[in-house]
């Protein structure tokens, strides 16, 4: 059977629910990533109110949706960073609060844990996300991480998440971490390390986003061979690398859609990513999860570019030879 090709919600949270999935409806996608936040999932409502989650798997079922993961970035960045001023726009106001950084990160953990328990009572299996990284101002900057301090940033983040995690197996979901710049693990070595720091933990995989690789100089395809059971949801995200010799791979502090960035996200089909190459390695794998497309492009209108996507990855996904 054809994967079922889905949309990622986050980018798309100034509509509501409703109108997100009559679009969807209309464009010909299967289902929904749905994220947290705005009208699309609020987790305390579905921890408190008895018939909040119902509502919303009518509501999707009404345009003949299937709600495929949910999904808390925001929150999960908190659990693990370094909190900044800059945390205050993407966190909730009762996870901010009084700022207190301690104090973040704490009831950033306690709205994770809320969200594998509205994720239960939704039926959906898997919660993808970030888990943050109390590392990640040494990776790319100065002064450098010392090997001492990366054995403490991968203990206190076992500390963090394991609990968590704990939670996530009763209530049987499993957490998919993006591997992503910022987080934990970032390539393939970096989620080699993340694996370990957790024992290898049956309820702890990734999110593959072959984007977030190519710009690294990483192959996603190895990714995928290395993770082969670890590799629990899949986002479609094209980028154009656009280096000319005066600008490079850290962007110059230049903002998304700047020509003079040295990479530009693209939707599906129009950046550098050998998609058949990643089809044929998810074959490989045995994957058969949704294809969930975040669309991510400054240079195309949104509704032609979601609605052309689901054609793209309709037409590229195909089943292995049997």
């Amino acid at each position: 059977m054809p994967r079922p090709v889905v949309l990622f919600s986050g980018h798309w949270m100034d509509l509501s629910l409703e109108e997100l999935a009559q679009k969807l409806n209309e464009w010909g996608y299967q289902g929904i990533e749905l994220s947290c936040g705005g009208d699309h999932f609020d987790v305390q409502r579905a921890v408190k109110e008895d018939d909040y989650c119902q509502q919303k798997l009518d509501l999707l079922a009404r345009f003949d949706l299937q709600l495929a993961v949910l999904s808390n970035y925001r929150v999960g960045q908190a659990v693990c960073d370094r909190i900044e001023p800059r945390h205050q726009h993407i966190l909730p106001k009762h996870v901010w609060g009084d700022g207190d950084p301690d104090g973040v990160n704490q009831r950033a953990a306690e709205e994770m844990a809320a969200t594998f328990r509205a994720a239960q009572k939704l039926g959906v299996g898997v919660v993808s996300g970030f888990t943050g990284s109390a590392l990640w101002p040494g990776v790319m900057g100065y002064p450098a991480n010392t090997p001492e301090l990366i054995d403490q940033g991968f203990a206190q983040f076992a500390e963090r998440w394991n609990p968590l995690l704990d939670i996530a197996a009763e209530a049987g979901i499993r957490f998919s971490l993006e591997i992503h710049p910022g987080q934990t693990a970032f390539d393939l070595y970096s989620a080699e390390r993340t694996l370990e720091a957790l024992d290898g933990r049956e309820e702890f995989g990734f999110t593959f986003d072959p984007s977030h690789l190519h710009w690294q100089g990483v192959d996603p395809v190895e990714v995928l061979r290395r993770f082969p059971d670890r590799i629990f949801h899949v986002h479609i995200k094209d980028i154009a690398l656009n280096l000319n010799g005066r600008n490079g791979l850290l962007c110059s502090y230049l903002p998304y859609g700047d020509a003079r960035r040295g990479w530009h996200f693209r939707a599906p089909g129009h950046g550098g990513i050998d998609w058949e190459s990643i089809i044929r390695a998810l074959n490989e794998i045995g994957y058969q999860g949704p294809l969930s497309v975040e669309f991510s492009d400054a240079g195309m209108q949104r509704d032609y570019g979601a609605e052309e996507a689901c054609k793209f990855v309709k037409r590229l996904d195909f089943e292995p030879a049997h």
